[in-house]
């Protein structure tokens, strides 16, 4: 199987290497800004939206990382070595 995230060459975490981790990384952004914008319609104000956005942004990003983990390169901090 391709992997559809490769592992950064400097830091830890992954890219989009294949057509499926595209679709995966603009999926995730859609759903981002979806709930950033149903959110911000009923707030009252800034810190309202960015309170009301924590929880959906953290449960996002933590599927986009299950993700990654399962579809990728085995991560792990890179000092820009192969």
């Amino acid at each position: 199987m391709k992997k559809w995230f490769k592992a950064k060459h400097y830091g830890w975490g992954w890219y989009p290497s294949s057509w499926q981790g595209w679709i995966i990384m603009l999926v995730w952004i859609i759903a981002i800004v979806f709930t950033f914008r149903q959110i911000d319609s009923s707030s009252h104000s800034a810190s309202d939206t960015l309170i009301n956005m924590a929880i959906p942004f953290a449960v996002l990003t933590a599927a986009l990382v299950i993700i990654c983990y399962a579809t990728g390169e085995k991560p792990r901090w890179r000092w820009g070595g192969g």
